[in-house]
């Protein structure tokens, strides 16, 4: 498999897991290296990934490709470089973090906050997949903002018995404020053994004081996909990330549940905070039979146009997709697509709007990665939906007053609409 993976980048978000690894969306949003593909992820994944060798050297503009007009642009730089080595006060400099500055410091430029640098360290973290179990807090966040922002709590992890809420900005860490620090070095301050404790002072939209939580961390599991069949004989199926064991649990679950008679389908993708783009497209394909799943637009304006695969065991059952501002990137993707067709109605709350996609691109001699966005992406209806998100068709305002009376009156509402159906 190629070294670079095309990923969805959760929550616009570098979406990474407070549970030990960095996920990245957005969305996913997702992680560089798999233990496992499914036959038809495999091809896919291929197939969407650009070459990794023989990389084109980077160009300055169309009019600048002669050795010469490099030269010319990069003089003030090796200048400054000089200046550096010689008048700085602190002697010697550190040449190594220099140079990774200045790399950080030439993507900032482009103004994209999901384009960035990742240091050797980050970019190892980066490939711990997606699935198995890590301690920590159990939260996927966004490193890319003023602060390490939360961009949903995983269900029963830590983060959400503590109370912590989509859009929370980590302001301090046990005290210390982060104000000005890397969201990635801030999640390495949030990570920890399980059992122990830490501190996270929140800011929080709506809220004139901050806010203090007292965490413990714990064993996260990262099981992507559970199914049940409801009381009112109604399937219910929660999808937490599009990791890489995702298309393949989904398709079991999916034929346990339909061989179950039931006389409707709940996909549940509230705080789903995204994954692999190969997985979404797997992913709408059980419940869409043909047509386009979604569109990538490059810059060269370009276009790559995912198609439904055949052969989904849930296209004909009466459907309904849960949402909330949770729903990120990937999700968005199946969700989005299912909105587009009728194939279901969307129930819940508007989703968290993240309509790009991500390459992680290595670079040579262990120096780290560059994460870039490649493309956006549109629905099948042409909709980008990029910090605007989805609109649900029946909105549905999960309280919390709800929450502390153990209500999901948006689940409530789905297993309504697929009852009066029946």
């Amino acid at each position: 498999m190629s070294s670079r993976l095309r990923i969805l980048i959760s929550g616009g978000l570098a979406g990474l897991i407070l549970a030990g690894c960095l996920f990245s969306s957005g969305i996913f949003v997702g992680v560089l290296s798999s233990q496992f593909v499914s036959d038809r992820a495999e091809s896919r994944l291929i197939s969407e990934t650009r070459p990794t060798t023989d990389l084109p050297h980077p160009t300055i503009s169309p009019a600048q490709t002669t050795s010469e007009d490099i030269e010319t642009l990069f003089q003030p730089f090796w200048e400054a470089w000089g200046i550096i080595q010689t008048e700085y006060i602190d002697q010697p400099v550190n040449d190594l973090e220099l140079m990774r500055g200045a790399i950080r410091g030439m993507l900032d430029a482009l103004g994209d906050p999901h384009t960035s640098y990742m240091d050797p360290d980050e970019y190892m973290q980066a490939n711990i997949p997606l699935d198995g179990s890590y301690e920590g807090i159990g939260a996927w966040v966004d490193p890319d903002a003023e602060y390490l922002t939360i961009v949903s709590p995983m269900p029963n992890s830590p983060a959400e018995r503590a109370g912590l809420k989509p859009g929370d900005e980590v302001i301090a860490v046990d005290g210390e404020n982060m104000t000005g620090v890397d969201g990635n070095l801030v999640i390495r301050r949030v990570l920890g053994p399980a059992g122990s404790t830490v501190i996270l002072t929140i800011r929080r939209e709506g809220e004139q004081d901050l806010l203090e939580f007292k965490i413990t961390r714990e064993e996260i599991s990262m099981s992507s996909v559970n199914g049940e069949m409801l009381e009112e004989g109604i399937a219910y199926v929660q999808l937490l990330s599009f990791a890489d064991r995702t298309s393949r649990d989904l398709r079991r679950t999916l034929e346990t549940l339909l061989a179950q008679n039931p006389i409707g389908l709940i996909l549940d993708l509230r705080f789903n905070g995204g994954g692999f783009l190969p997985t979404a497209i797997e992913v709408a394909s059980e419940f869409i039979s043909e047509g386009v799943v979604m569109i990538e637009q490059f810059g060269d304006e370009t276009e790559q146009v995912y198609e439904a695969i055949s052969g989904g065991v849930a296209t004909e059952i009466p459907l309904i997709v849960l949402i909330n501002g949770g729903t990120a990137s990937a999700s968005e993707i199946v969700a989005g697509a299912i909105q587009d067709y009728g194939r279901g109605l969307l129930v819940g709350e508007t989703t968290f709007g993240k309509g790009s996609v991500q390459s992680w691109i290595p670079l040579s001699d262990d120096g780290g990665a560059i994460r870039v966005t490649i493309a956006r992406w549109y629905t099948p209806l042409d909709r980008q939906i990029h910090e605007l998100g989805l609109t649900p068709d029946i909105e549905v305002l999960l309280t919390d007053e709800d929450i502390e009376a153990n209500l999901d009156v948006q689940l409530d509402k789905a297993i309504e609409l697929l009852t009066e159906s029946k």
